[in-house]
Parts: C-alpha cells; sequence; structure tokens
C-alpha cells in the first residue's frame, strides 16, 4: 500500500510517500480501506515537532473514512463504511494518511451515505469536535448567541453549521476579509475582521456580551473572547490554531472577566455517536447542512497539501484521497 511517512519532524518536505506492508489485524482491531483522509492540525503539531508521545517513523493521521476490509473479532462486516479518528492514530500508530489504516474496534463508527468520499473524508474529526464543543463545552441551547472565534477553520465552519440547525446566533471571526463569504455561505449571522481585537465589535452586536464563546485560536486571543462574554457567559477552549495553547502565570481573578466561565474540550471517536453521525449525514444528502469541503488532494500532493493547511492558505476542511483518478 501506499503511505505517507514522517521519519522525524521537519517542513512538509519531510513527508515521504512509501510502498509498505498492509497492516494485519489482530482480534480487537479493524483494517480499513481508506478512502478518504481529513487534514488536522494535529497533524501540523506532529510534523513541526510540537506534538507530546509521538513514535517515529510514523504514518501520520488522526482520522480516516472508508470501507471495512476485515475484522477477525467479528465487530464489523466486510464492506461497512465507516469512521474512525483519534485514540492514538497517527502518533503511537499509524495512522489515515494510507492506502490502508488498522485501528481498534473501539473507535470505528459505521454508518451508511452515497455522498462522495472526498465529502465524507471531511467529517469524522470536524463533526466530532464542534458537535463536542457545542453540547458537552457549551451546553449550547436555541435562542443564544456564539461567537466561534477562528471561524473559518474546518471546526469553526462546522461549528457555526450545527449551531445554527440549533437556532443560535452566530458571531464567526476570520483575519482575512477574503474569506469573509465562505462564513456568510455556511450560515453566520455576523461576520467580524479579527484584527487582535473584537470584544467591542461583538458587544456592540449584543448589547452586554454573547451568551457563549469557542476559542479555536488558542492563548493569544483567548481574553479578548473573554471580554466578549455576558456575565455567566461561557467560553469553551477547543483549537490552537496559533500553536500557542499554555498560559502562563495564570492568574484567575485578574485573567478572567468577573462571572464568565472558562471551560474546554477535547475528545475521541467514543464522543461522536453513530446516530449523530448519520443524521448529519442525512441533512448533507438532503442539503439541510453543509459539510465545510476546502479543497480535495490526491495522496501524492501530501506536501502541497501540508503547506496549504500551515498557511491557512482555505477556509475549511483540507482532504487528501485516496482515489488514483482524483
Amino acid at each position: 500500500m501506499r503511505a505517507v511517512v514522517l521519519d522525524a519532524p521537519g517542513p512538509p518536505e519531510a513527508l515521504t510517500i512509501r510502498e509498505l506492508p498492509i497492516p494485519e489485524p489482530g482480534p480487537g482491531w479493524v483494517l480499513i480501506e481508506v478512502r478518504a483522509a481529513g487534514l488536522n492540525r494535529s497533524e501540523l503539531h506532529t510534523r513541526l515537532g510540537l506534538a507530546d508521545g509521538v513514535v517515529f517513523p510514523r504514518v501520520l493521521g488522526i482520522e480516516a473514512t472508508g470501507v471495512v476490509a476485515a475484522a477477525p473479532g467479528g465487530e464489523f462486516e466486510p464492506g461497512t463504511q465507516v469512521m474512525t479518528m483519534m485514540g492514538g492514530m497517527g502518533r503511537t500508530f499509524d495512522g489515515g494518511y494510507a492506502e490502508y489504516t488498522c485501528v481498534p474496534a473501539g473507535q470505528v463508527i459505521p454508518f451508511r451515505s452515497e455522498l462522495p468520499w472526498e465529502v465524507l473524508g471531511a467529517v469524522p474529526e470536524m463533526l466530532q469536535t464542534a458537535y463536542g464543543s457545542l453540547t458537552v463545552g457549551l451546553d449550547a441551547r436555541p435562542g443564544q448567541s456564539l461567537l466561534v472565534r477562528g471561524g473559518t477553520s474546518s471546526v469553526g465552519m462546522a461549528t457555526t453549521v450545527l449551531a445554527k440547525r440549533r437556532g443560535l446566533t452566530v458571531l464567526a471571526t476570520t483575519r482575512d476579509p477574503a474569506k469573509a463569504p465562505a462564513l456568510t455561505e455556511v450560515g453566520a449571522d455576523h461576520v467580524l475582521i479579527d484584527d487582535g481585537e473584537v470584544a467591542a465589535r461583538a458587544r456592540e452586536l449584543v448589547p452586554g456580551g454573547v451568551d457563549l464563546a469557542l476559542e479555536l485560536v488558542g492563548t493569544p486571543t483567548l481574553p479578548d473572547t473573554l471580554r466578549a462574554l455576558r456575565v455567566h457567559g461561557v467560553c469553551c477552549f477547543t483549537g490552537m490554531l496559533s500553536n500557542q495553547w499554555l498560559v502562563r502565570d495564570f492568574y484567575p481573578i485578574g485573567y478572567l472577566p468577573r462571572g464568565v466561565r472558562l471551560a474546554a474540550y477535547g475528545g475521541e471517536a467514543d464522543d461522536l455517536p453513530a446516530a449523530v453521525l448519520q443524521e448529519f449525514l442525512d441533512a448533507v444528502a438532503a442539503g439541510t447542512a453543509k459539510v465545510p469541503l476546502a479543497r480535495v488532494h490526491p495522496l501524492g500532493e501530501i506536501v502541497q497539501a501540508h503547506r496549504d493547511l500551515e498557511e491557512s492558505r482555505v477556509a475549511g476542511k483540507l482532504v487528501v484521497s485516496m482515489t488514483p483518478s482524483t
């Protein structure tokens, strides 16, 4: 099989395509023939040497979408459409940047859909993170207002899609005015051009402050995001697009605005119920929900795909297709 291997941290050119043996699944593991794999900041962190617990050489990729090739334990029938994510993929064992990947059965989610594989490949980690942030992290309710900081990221756009389906008013940010239409297309009610300070403009749109905020940029913008919230408003820290996630010399009383609450979210495959995944895919097929797919690269263009990822060239999700003709 073809696979993308990283021998050690480095630039995009450190990702090399090699022929590797197809993995052999043992009991409790599932071999998946990968049709498409989404790209994530997590893989960028690994390539840059910012991730902990990675053993090299490694096939990157914290998610994959495809069909079951083998399941010795009988958990899934061969040919079943499945998605998988997290659980050590691309870090402690080889991940989704390959024509086949082998993962624990417990992190495999079955589904049924006739959507194109490239669209399906954009969904797993993006949907899991957006859904978990809205439910576990924010406990979002219809009628509330939500500020999405880092709105043109794949998770930011997916969160906007889900939030609008839940009846929220969404304020989404982008640093690039050229990307503003992409936020409007996925349903954002207000687009804020992010110059580092958006709290005052958010408060002009929502007097008293927004109910909820999703922080996807990281600690550089977190204080300003917190200032956009009303008393008893909640901010969920989920992403680190800035590659900065530590708050140095954290003094809660001085850092947190009075009465504002700070939560966090990080999830695994079992945080995305199969019923939620299926409902979302059905809604996309029916035209009532949108997958923010930005660009599809064939596997042979993995270096270019990582350049696009690192330089934030697109709004939405980047996907690598394993189909040679793509």
